[in-house]
């Protein structure tokens, strides 16, 4: 009995501490989600400026184009519908946003400095890399998760060239289409992957997507 008595104070504190280490858990994802809705709303109001630069026609055959052509983070495996996203465990899904994130931090370069806006090449990467830090120390505070078998198929990928450089110079209205729609589809996944495991480990029992 006694045995007992003195056990209860070394669980009380454990559970204590395992609350702490879920709220500030929490508190990270907020940070993240915040931070990535900021670049998706960045993305969005981006890409629909230079559309209103085009005309009609020309809308038109860029949108055909990219919807036969692909992003360069295409070959980064994710999942491609929400029963997918939902079965995937939560440090897949952070692994896949860092992957998606660190992509782009040398693309966002060619982005703000194409674009005519008020954010400056180092703001988007000050933007990009806090994220990228932010995702690690999530991965980094998720890992007791049970990775599925293809967990690290986003560490496997091989580093990125200079892919939208590569379209040419006398194509730059395609080239900053496709550079600009594939942020904004980048960002939208990283927004979704984020706040999908951010409600998995939420502490509230009524978190719905």
């Amino acid at each position: 009995m006694g045995q007992v008595f003195l056990l209860m104070p070394v669980l009380l504190v454990a559970g204590y501490l395992s609350l702490g280490a879920a709220m500030e858990n929490q508190r990270l994802f907020n940070i993240a989600v915040n931070r990535v809705q900021h670049l998706h709303l960045l993305a969005q109001k981006m890409f629909n400026d230079f559309e209103g630069t085009l005309l009609p026609d020309e809308r038109r055959q860029l949108n055909k184009i990219f919807l036969l052509d692909f992003c360069n983070s295409d070959s980064i495996v994710s999942p491609i519908d929400k029963h997918e996203t939902q079965k995937s465990s939560v440090l897949k899904l952070l692994h896949i946003s860092f992957r998606l994130i660190e992509s782009w931090e040398y693309p966002s370069q060619t982005l703000t400095h194409t674009m005519s806006n008020n954010l400056n090449q180092n703001q988007m990467s000050e933007k990009l890399s806090d994220l990228k830090v932010g995702i690690n120390l999530l991965i980094k505070g998720n890992q007791e998760d049970v990775p599925s078998l293809d967990d690290n198929d986003s560490q496997q990928l091989l580093p990125y060239g200079n892919y939208y450089q590569n379209l040419g110079d006398n194509d730059n209205v395609r080239r900053n289409y496709e550079l600009l729609a594939c942020f904004k589809k980048d960002m939208h996944k990283v927004e979704t992957y984020l706040t999908v495991a951010k409600c998995r480990k939420s502490l509230e029992a009524n978190c719905t997507l």
